[in-house]
């Protein structure tokens, strides 16, 4: 069994993404303040807080001092490249190491993959 072994900051940040792709947050729009969030998955807001600022280190989101934190106007281009390149040095070197223990050819996962396409 695989394990995910993600900080639970980095959780949280990938939930702030969903949410910003799923248009949950627009951009320019105010996120939850650190003490909602934490509230809201019953986290310390400074796990939060590291959350926020990985995600504004990343320029997902931004600061407006006393106002609160926005998400930024090209957030969910920034989350894309960032998942595309997780995805190309994490996911697949994984997905092909597999494929090649177990014997999986290429055009068994494209038939795969264009199965999924059409449910």
């Amino acid at each position: 069994m695989i394990q995910d072994l993600n900080p639970i900051y980095l959780k949280l940040a990938d939930k702030i993404c969903d949410n910003i792709l799923w248009e949950k947050y627009k951009a320019n729009e105010r996120i939850p303040s650190v003490r909602d969030f934490a509230a809201q998955h019953e986290v310390n807001p400074n796990t939060v807080m590291r959350t926020f600022d990985y995600l504004q280190q990343n320029e997902i989101i931004y600061n407006k001092r006393g106002l609160g934190y926005f998400v930024s106007e090209n957030a969910a281009e920034l989350i894309t490249e960032i998942r595309k390149r997780n995805f190309r040095k994490e996911v697949l070197p994984n997905m092909f190491k597999q494929m090649e223990q177990l014997n999986i050819s290429i055009e068994e996962i494209i038939e795969e993959f264009k199965q999924y396409k059409t449910k």
